[in-house]
């Protein structure tokens, strides 16, 4: 009674309904409807010639590579920083010539340029973390704390089932070496990256917020956001926030940005720059190093810098994933060897490691799938915890791994961060008040918990929902009648023993399928993601009946789930067919023959 041929059929299953209010769809990464919308795309080959300058941990020198091809070379440096005041301006430094083998960065970002003796041009901006004697004096505060680095690395734009194509090598190692724990009911709350960026990072949305909107009355900079970063730097921790496309910046597009550098180490004064520099490379490079590259180093470096100093770090890569979804697989190997090298070397030991996304797709074609409107909603996000944390936090583990199947949104990350820095908070979660918000993922988030108690509006809820219909609903009838007669082909080959079983009457049907405002829902009227606009859709949309009916002879009483599909017809698994009711002796004569069939035979 496998079924397993036309259970392959599915757009979404049942399989793990237990007793949570919201069940999620089970998608699959190539399901026809959508795998012709993912292709390997060709590998990316930056410029042949190497980077002259190498740098790592606050240090930069002339590559041996570059000076067996070049000879001689001199070379001048000025470091870029952010201009006081305004979050859209660079100021370059004083140059300095390069008089030591190894040079000590001026600051996190700098520009060299260069001269070989045979008059080849060398110039380029590069980012490392410098030594700040101020920042490295900060001392861990709250004895409350878990004492734990926090590093965040997301992609925009990318679903659970994405992450599964384009990141295969980095999220085999994430999960399967690391023991990465995915959140598998991880929901969006509004649309855009702002709408998922900003309760993760405030706890609040954009409209609860005060006015930063650019052209709007009495807007303001977003300085005074609660932003999560404050927090953790009140606790002692170093904070830095790197995010590329600095010309569609998140707080920056729309909003009036930062007055102040909002971390220690901030990485978009390096992108102002360098973005300047993108039409004289190849795409998506600079100089020889894939772009990505350069923000993973980024990070890489701050470990090295800071090694006894507590860290919360989020960086987010855009540009690879904004527009096209195939080009992410550039930096599966990249990625990969950044959690080696963070391994390796025993960062990890201290340290919760997250891997997210904002959202899936909204602009590319799958979007107009139903699998696709699914997936714009339900973005990757997992978390990795240091080997001896299930120990010490036991309890809190194993909160996390129930969790982890549960309905989660970014708030619950944003109030996951508050425990990370005080484990001992007051507001403990009254479970009779599941009605609240944000909930934090080492707390018992109620198997109860809707899509409104947890923040999430119904155009975005991708939840899966149950509709009481009538049982003399022409498709309840048929439903009926193929599971009944799947079960009779199944005990046909002992009708000698086993009675033909025949309807005796249905107790109840239900319909199970996603909300119509999900399927309805074409995007934002406006720009910032605030108010939804409507249409029709108008692809077919598998749907799932459950019915609850008795047979004769012998009062069978079952329970099956039947998938009617797109196409009219309707699938039945062996796997969704439940006896609810005891049949004690009734199966006697079957019971050496055929032991699985027990359920289903009533003895002659």
């Amino acid at each position: 009674m496998e079924g397993s041929d036309d259970y392959a059929t599915m757009d979404f299953n049942i399989q793990n309904v237990s007793d949570q209010v919201c069940v999620q769809p089970d998608l699959r990464p190539f399901h026809p409807s959508v795998a012709g919308f993912f292709y390997q795309v060709p590998d990316l080959i930056c410029d042949n010639k190497l980077n002259w300058i190498a740098v790592e941990n606050g240090t930069f020198w002339i590559t041996p590579e570059a000076k067996k091809l070049y000879g001689e070379i001199k070379c001048q440096f000025a470091a870029v920083i952010r201009k006081q005041g305004n979050d859209n301006l660079t100021v370059t430094g004083k140059r300095e010539a390069m008089t030591q083998d190894i040079m000590s960065a001026p600051s996190d970002f700098f520009k060299v340029s260069c001269l070989s003796a045979n008059k080849t041009r060398y110039v380029n901006v590069h980012a490392t973390v410098t030594y700040n004697s101020t920042k490295h004096k900060i001392e861990m505060k709250n004895t409350k704390m878990m004492g734990l680095n926090v590093l965040m690395l997301g992609f925009d734009s990318v679903s659970r089932m994405t992450w599964l194509r384009k990141l295969p090598k980095s999220r085999h190692y994430f999960r399967n070496i690391l023991g990465g724990i995915e959140l598998e009911g991880y929901n969006i709350v509004g649309d855009g990256t702002p709408q998922a960026l900003l309760p993760l990072l405030t706890g609040m949305t954009e409209s609860e917020l005060p006015e930063s909107r650019r052209g709007h009355p009495n807007a303001t900079v977003v300085d005074g956001h609660p932003w999560i970063w404050k927090d953790f730097e009140s606790a002692g921790y170093i904070t830095q926030w790197a995010e590329d496309m600095a010309y569609i910046g998140t707080f920056n597009l729309r909003m009036m940005g930062f007055t102040h550098q909002p971390v220690h180490h901030y990485m978009r004064p390096y992108y102002l720059v360098a973005e300047k520099l993108y039409n004289h490379n190849k795409p998506y490079c600079l100089g020889s190093l894939p772009r990505h590259k350069i923000m993973l180093d980024w990070v890489r470096d701050s470990f090295m810098q800071y090694q006894q100093k507590l860290k919360f770090i989020f960086g987010f890569h855009s540009e690879y994933s904004h527009g096209n979804p195939n080009n992410l697989q550039w930096a599966d190997v990249d990625l990969l060897s950044l959690l080696e090298f963070l391994n390796d070397h025993h960062y990890l030991n201290n340290t919760i490691l997250i891997q997210m996304s904002d959202h899936g797709s909204r602009f590319a074609d799958i979007r107009e799938t139903f699998q696709g409107k699914l997936e714009e909603r339900l973005p990757y996000f997992a978390l990795r915890f240091p080997s001896w944390f299930k120990v010490k936090y036991q309890d809190i583990y194993e909160n996390f791994l129930s969790n982890a199947k549960r309905l989660t949104t970014p708030f619950d990350i944003h109030e996951t961060f508050h425990d990370i820095l005080d484990l001992t908070r007051t507001d403990q979660i009254n479970l009779s008040q599941i009605s609240t918000r944000g909930i934090s993922l080492f707390r018992p988030i109620p198997a109860e918990r809707t899509c409104s108690e947890a923040g999430i509006e119904p155009h975005w809820c991708a939840c899966l929902k149950w509709t009481e219909i009538s049982v003399d609903f022409p498709h309840i009838i048929i439903t009926v009648t193929k599971v009944i007669d799947f079960i009779n082909k199944h005990t046909s080959h002992f009708r000698s023993r086993c009675s033909e079983l025949y309807l005796l009457k249905i107790k109840d049907a239900f319909k199970f399928g996603i909300d119509h405002d999900v399927l309805k829902y074409k995007g934002s009227v406006d720009e910032d993601g605030r108010l939804p606009q409507f249409g029709d859709f108008k692809q077919n949309v598998n749907e799932i009946y459950q019915v609850t009916f008795v047979t004769i002879p012998g009062n069978g009483t079952f329970e099956a789930s039947v998938n009617h599909t797109s196409s009219g017809e309707f699938v039945v698994n062996g796997r969704q067919i439940s006896r609810i009711n005891k049949y004690g002796h009734h199966a006697d004569c079957i019971v050496e023959l055929a032991p699985h069939l027990r359920p289903y035979c009533y003895c002659q």
